[in-house]
């Protein structure tokens, strides 16, 4: 079967298995929830209305309503397995989700280098609009220590996690390696006194590093701190997404001033929203880059 409509075909079984309520995806690749009870505190509940209308709205290319996250576990094959583990963050405004392109497709691509993968269904839509990241930032911080938790049952180095992300899920990655020490949420269980720090970020055209979120406005905003704590960061964005590439610019200068490792791929097309789909862009080989930056930076290696 073809590349990318083996793709599509997993896209629509998953979306028929989320109609039915269903977590097992295949075999060995299950939804988990990261949360073992309640919300944390202040978490914000929609109408029901509401609720139901973007439910009804669910497609095979988007997820637009997420009230409890989870985590599907794509584990690397046992003969590529190099124990480096991500968590993947698809975009979508942090009003939904981009789930087969900016998730499912790119935890498959993982495995093929040995990594296993865990994407991540953070809340959406937006539920506090002057903190719009505000409940994803809760869930990835949970993502991260969930996993390093459950390290030894997936065969993976605890000290080998990072995040990946595109546009919002892009902008999440980053606040994972900068906001690390905020403290987004009261202690759950044994998992929460272990770390949030990813020990690699990867935000591929990643939207609102600006101030107040505006992605026209070449600087960063007041939360894109950066120090030699931050994690080594690898990017890629294109000259044409708006102001994204100067502000990816930006952020790989503030790491540099800061002695942080950081790789930086800017494209001159490509526009917004590629996923890792082929095109006629050079911007379409950015993975390649990655796994060669990966591999370098010894993540991939025992």
């Amino acid at each position: 079967m073809p590349f990318l409509n083996r793709f599509f075909v997993r896209s629509v079984v998953v979306c028929y298995c989320m109609f039915l309520g269903s977590c097992t995806l295949a075999e060995d690749q299950v939804e988990l929830e990261i949360w073992p009870g309640d919300l944390p505190a202040g978490s914000v509940q929609m109408a029901p209305k509401v609720i139901a209308k973007l439910k009804s709205e669910l497609t095979a290319e988007r997820i637009r309503f997420v009230d409890r996250a989870t985590l599907t576990v794509y584990p690397a094959p046992k003969k590529l397995a190099n124990g480096c583990a991500v968590i993947i963050c698809p975009g979508g405004g942090y009003n939904i989700l981009a789930w087969p392109k900016e998730g499912l497709e790119v935890a498959e691509w993982f495995n093929s280098i040995g990594v296993t993968a865990f994407v991540l269904k953070y809340r959406v839509p937006r539920r506090i609009p002057d903190r719009i990241h505000w409940e994803p930032m809760q869930d990835v911080q949970r993502a991260i220590r969930f996993v390093r938790h459950r390290a030894e049952q997936w065969d993976i180095d605890p000290g080998r996690l990072g995040t990946l992300g595109f546009s919002a899920g892009g902008h999440l990655t980053v606040m994972s390696g900068v906001q690390y020490n905020t403290k987004c949420y009261d202690r759950v269980d044994e998992a929460d006194d272990l770390s949030c720090r990813p020990d690699f970020i990867c935000p591929i055209y990643a939207a609102y590093l600006g101030d107040k979120y505006n992605d026209r406005i070449v600087e960063l905003g007041p939360l894109v701190t950066v120090n030699k704590d931050t994690p080594p960061t690898f990017m890629a964005v294109t000259w044409d997404d708006s102001m994204r590439g100067a502000q990816s610019a930006l952020l790989f200068a503030r790491l540099r001033e800061q002695g942080v490792p950081a790789e930086l791929h800017a494209y001159a097309k490509g526009g917004h929203g590629y996923g890792m789909r082929p095109s006629d862009n050079p911007v379409s080989k950015w993975n390649d880059q990655l796994h060669a930056w990966l591999k370098s930076s010894g993540f991939l290696s025992r």
